[in-house]
């Protein structure tokens, strides 16, 4: 059965069901980093590309902005963020304000599908953590192509599986091997530049800290809520079989491509 796109808002985020969307904001008001980490993306770019204060970014999925404020601040490049969620787009320009980045970004609320259809002629496109909200691996490579420009790069930040699929733990995604990838990047015209793995030490303590952030703030909705308390905690526990996953049978990776 196809899925909508606010199913596949709330897989990307860890969500089994569209009923938590008007209560993630809430459960993740303490993170900033949703997913991807921004000084991997940061260093990917700044290793291999060679960048301007003319350099232009599309961030697909943007979050509240960690990434896309980063590379602003860091590297000086122009970055657009689109996110369905009007909570993170609020939390991302305040953000931005912060930094004293905000003429270099450009936050927008918006559907990423309809974004890869008018958006074009990017030097860099990030898709970070962002899972299946752009279809399948094949569809959604080809949608991100669109965007960028001749030979641009794309960022994707992801997993591959090395253990067993009847191990995992959190099911609401379909995790391919390394293999599968990159058979899948060649397939879409896209050549390897970099891969940076993501450590599985510094990332399980990561996601274990985060996800006691996020156990406190279903605690506090569960009292504001009760008879809704069975859903927020099943949310956390869907984040902890993630981090399971991470430990045992999937490796985070961050793929830097180029367009053939």
């Amino acid at each position: 059965m196809k899925r909508t796109i606010e199913e596949k808002l709330a897989g990307s985020l860890t969500a089994e069901t569209t009923e938590l969307l008007p209560y993630l904001p809430y459960l993740l008001q303490d993170l900033w980093e949703l997913g991807s980490v921004p000084v991997v993306m940061q260093e990917l770019i700044q290793d291999n590309i060679m960048t301007s204060a003319k350099t232009k970014v599309i961030d697909l999925g943007c979050g509240k902005g960690a990434v896309a404020i980063t590379l602003a601040k860091k590297l000086g490049v122009q970055v657009k963020g689109i996110d369905l969620l009007p909570d993170f787009i609020k939390d991302a320009k305040r953000k931005a304000v912060e930094v004293q980045v905000e003429e270099w970004c450009e936050f927008v609320v918006g559907d990423v599908n309809e974004a890869v259809e008018q958006e074009h002629e990017y030097d860099i496109a990030i898709f970070g953590a962002v899972g299946d909200v752009l279809g399948e691996v094949s569809e959604l490579l080809q949608k991100l192509k669109q965007v960028i420009k001749d030979q641009g790069f794309l960022l994707i930040d992801d997993a591959y599986l090395v253990g067993e699929l009847a191990n995992i733990r959190y099911q609401n995604y379909d995790y391919l091997t390394l293999d599968q990838w990159n058979e899948a990047f060649q397939q879409a015209g896209f050549k390897v530049i970099a891969t940076q793995v993501i450590d599985t030490s510094n990332e399980n303590e990561r996601n274990e800290h985060n996800n006691q952030l996020i156990r406190r703030r279903a605690e506090e909705l569960s009292q504001k809520c009760p008879e809704k308390r069975e859903l927020f905690l099943s949310y956390v526990q869907s984040q902890e079989n993630e981090t399971e996953d991470i430990a045992t049978d999937i490796v985070g990776a961050t793929w830097l491509l180029q367009a053939k």
